[in-house]
C-alpha cells in the first residue's frame, strides 16, 4: 500500500472540502438525500433527472475514468424515480438508469461497473425512437451485485441474494440465492440461519463510526511533515 504522507490537518481539510462539494453540488440534485454520506471524488458522480432519493450512510466511490451515473429519464417530464435505501455501497463505474421505477433496499452493494436499468431505451425495429415500454426493477435489502453485472428491466431480486460478476439478470431472483451467468441462473442457496452481517450493522452508530475513523487517521498520519508531503507530490518515490 502506498504511504500517505499527508499531515493529519491536510487530510481533514481535504475531507471537509469534499463534504462541502457534495453538499453544495450533489444534494440539490437529489429529491432527498440522507445524512452521514461518504462521497469519494464527488466531482465524478453524475446525478441526472428528478425523483432520485438516497438514504443515510451511503458510500459512493467514483474515479476519473469510471464515473458513477444515477439518472432518471422519464417518458414524460417529471415521471420516473429511483429510490435507494440506507447504508448502500456504490463502486466506481456503476450506472443506474430509470425510465419508470427502480427501487433499491438497505445495505445493498454494487461492485465496479454494475448496471441497473428498467428499460431497453430503444425499440428492436425502430431504433430511432424512444422505447415507451419499461418494467420496474426491485432490489431488496442486503443484495450484492457483482463486478460488471447487469440487471435488466422487470427483475425482482430477493433479500440477501448475490449476482455474480459479469452476470446478466433477465428474470427474478429469489431471496437467499446466488445466481451467475448470461443469462443468470441459480448456482447456490444461502442459509439465512447463519445470519448476515450487513452494512447496516457497520453503520449502526454513524457518529461513533466517524470518531473511530478519525482516531485511526490521527494514529496513521501522526508525525507526517508538511514539507515531506509537498515533496512527495512531485517525487512519488520519496522515502521518509
Amino acid at each position: 500500500m502506498q504511504k500517505d504522507y499527508r499531515p493529519y490537518w491536510i487530510k481533514k481539510t481535504y475531507l471537509r472540502l469534499r463534504s462541502a462539494y457534495a453538499e453544495y453540488f450533489l444534494r440539490p440534485r437529489f429529491k432527498s438525500l440522507g445524512q452521514f454520506g461518504t462521497f469519494m471524488r464527488p466531482w465524478h458522480i453524475k446525478i441526472n433527472g428528478e425523483g432520485i432519493s438516497l438514504g443515510d450512510c451511503a458510500t459512493i466511490v467514483a474515479e476519473p475514468d469510471r464515473h458513477v451515473s444515477i439518472g432518471v429519464w422519464g417518458v414524460s417530464e417529471g415521471e420516473g424515480e429511483i429510490t435507494i435505501g440506507h447504508y448502500v455501497m456504490i463502486s466506481p463505474g456503476v450506472r443506474i438508469s430509470a425510465a419508470n421505477k427502480i427501487s433499491i433496499g438497505d445495505s445493498c452493494m454494487f461492485a465496479n461497473g454494475a448496471y441497473i436499468t428498467d428499460s431497453d431505451w430503444h425499440g428492436v425495429y425502430d431504433r430511432m425512437s424512444r422505447d415507451q415500454a419499461s418494467k420496474p426493477v426491485i432490489i431488496e435489502d442486503n443484495v450484492w451485485i457483482g463486478d460488471h453485472a447487469t440487471v435488466l428491466k422487470g427483475v425482482h431480486i430477493g433479500e440477501n441474494s448475490i449476482v455474480a460478476a459479469g452476470s446478466v439478470v433477465t428474470k427474478d431472483v429469489p431471496e437467499n440465492t446466488i445466481v451467475a451467468g448470461n443469462p443468470a441462473v441459480k448456482v447456490r442457496d444461502l442459509d439465512p440461519e447463519q445470519g448476515f452481517k450487513t452494512r447496516g450493522d457497520f453503520f449502526a452508530d454513524p457518529l461513533e463510526h466517524a470518531k473511530e475513523y478519525d482516531q485511526i487517521d490521527r494514529m496513521v498520519l501522526e508525525g507526517n511533515s508538511f514539507w515531506v508531503w509537498l515533496i512527495s507530490l512531485f517525487w512519488p518515490g520519496i522515502k521518509k
